[in-house]
Parts: C-alpha cells; structure tokens; sequence
C-alpha cells in the first residue's frame, strides 16, 4: 500500500533564522551548493541554525537517474570541474568556524577517477585551511574502482561514508545504475586501504522493504566493516519519484537502533528525519546513538 498523507511524527522543522541566515549568506559568497538545498532536505532550517552544512560538490547534476533522488539528472555532458572549488569549500569553512566538516557529491560517471581526485583535492585543502578539523566524506561508488577508492584513501579523510540506501531486491528498480553488492565492495575496499577509517552507511525506509530484509542490509554492511549507521524514512520528493510505502512511526525506528547496537555497529543514528549527516559530529563523537535524539 502506498501512503500519501505525511504523519505528524514528520512535521518540518522551522527554516531558521538568524544563524541561518549567516550560512546562506557565506555559501552564497563562495558559490557552493549543498545537498541540503539540491536534495530537499527536510532538516535543512535546523542545520543551518547550528551553523552547519553539507556541501555538494563536481556540480549540482548527476550522471545517474535514481528514482528516489531530488537531484537534478544531467541530461548531456556535466561541465567541468572547477579547479578553485576545494579552496572554496576550505574557506567557506574556515568562514563557517567549522572543526567539523561534511562533503558530498553528484555522481560523476564522465570522469576517468569518478571525481575521486577532487574530493582528495578537498579533503587537503580543508586540511591547509583549518588546523585538527575533521571531514567525513559521503561519495558515489566510483563505479567500485580500487585506484579511485586509493586516490581518496591517501588524502586521509576520519570518516568516510557511502550509503547502501536499500535493500538489495529495490535496487534493480530504485537504483538502477547502481549495485548492492559493488556498494558492499567500496567499503570493504576504503577499509582494506585504510583500517583505522571508520566506515559509515545509511538505509532510507518505507521503499517497500520488509524488516527482515533491513535487518538483512544491516548484517550485510557490518561484515563489510561499517560501524556507523544512519536510518531515516524516505519523503517522496515529485510525483515522478518513487512512492513512499510506508511511513514508519518513530518506535520502529527504535527497534531498529537496538537491533543494529545489537549487531556491533558503534553509533547509530536512527529516526524518521534523520539523514546521513544529520549531528554527523555528535555521531563521530559517539552521541548520535539514539532515535529519540534525532526526532527533532
């Protein structure tokens, strides 16, 4: 059955001002974008009030069409790369105060590396630009490429994260240039390259999945070495997205937790408005553990 009315366990929260207004305003001043604003997220008003940011980088369309993304699909060749980025991205940091940063990406296909060259551009100027800071990257597959998954392992990234994002029977329909089992490999792959790296992953809920196949997916990312989870409920983003299934009320989100601590995984994030870099700090610090937390 598919679900259309939003429950009130989802209510949004408020755009924020103030604080907001000042990440706008530098983000502006450097000409990023954030997946926070491309992807639609819900908690985009409540990180930016916190002074945070996710930044989207290598542009703001994608080589792959997944059904369930508010990204923009590019439907010719995606532009260049632009060199001064990673600097950007640094100063706008700086800018931010920032001693904990998030970058992600489209995904870039065209490129011979999948653009993991300018993610490891990004991660070094972070580095140059703002002493101890911590960066978490959430990359694309890389169409699971050793030499790619290298090239970002040497820049030393602390957290790196790639989302499964489902069960692996949606994949085929949801993701359908993607690959359950390749997505597996790109992590186990970052943590045979660099094994003091904590492996993050995320699963969105209410596809269409069943619990046992989640508990499936979980048990699946914990052997490939994940220790840090995030489970949240899709929001459907266009009528020409993929339905919402279900909407999952937050005790589900709860069980969830509880079996994945269960299962070994270090930090659990998990309720229906988390996101991958929902409190990515408090996460990494180990305080991201419980559903209720993360409820706005």
């Amino acid at each position: 059955m598919t679900y259309r009315r939003k429950p009130s366990w989802l209510r949004m929260p408020e755009r924020g001002s103030g604080e907001a207004a000042r990440v706008r305003g530098i983000l502006r001043k450097y000409s990023l974008e954030t997946v926070c604003r491309k992807a639609m997220c819900p908690n985009i008003g409540h990180c930016f009030q916190r002074g945070t940011a996710t930044f989207l980088i290598m542009g703001d369309s994608c080589t792959r069409n997944c059904r369930y993304c508010a990204i923009e699909h590019s439907a010719g060749d995606p532009p260049p790369l632009d060199p001064r980025e990673p600097a950007r991205v640094a100063e706008a940091s700086a800018e931010m105060g920032l001693s904990y940063v998030v970058v992600t990406s489209v995904t870039r296909d065209d490129l011979t590396d999948g653009g993991a060259g300018h993610f490891a551009a990004v991660v070094r100027e972070l580095r140059l630009a703002i002493p101890g800071v911590t960066v978490e990257v959430l990359t694309p597959d890389f169409c699971g490429e050793t030499e790619s998954i290298r090239t970002l392992a040497v820049s030393g990234p602390d957290v790196f994260n790639h989302n499964l994002e489902t069960v692996e029977r949606l994949f085929p329909e949801v993701r359908p240039e993607a690959d359950y089992a390749r997505s597996l490999g790109v992590l186990r792959t970052f943590g045979t390259l660099s094994p003091g790296t904590p492996l993050k992953s995320g699963l969105m809920l209410g596809l269409g999945e069943t619990p046992l196949e989640v508990l499936g997916a979980l048990e699946d990312l914990r052997e490939s070495g994940v220790t840090m989870l995030t489970l949240g409920q899709y929001l459907q983003p266009s009528r020409r997205h993929w339905p919402v299934h279900r909407y999952l009320p937050p005790e589900e989100f709860d069980d969830m937790a509880l079996a994945a601590r269960e299962m070994g995984f270090s930090t659990v994030a998990s309720g229906p408005l988390v996101r991958s870099s929902f409190h990515a700090d408090e996460s990494f610090r180990g305080e991201g553990q419980s559903s209720a937390s993360s409820s706005l």
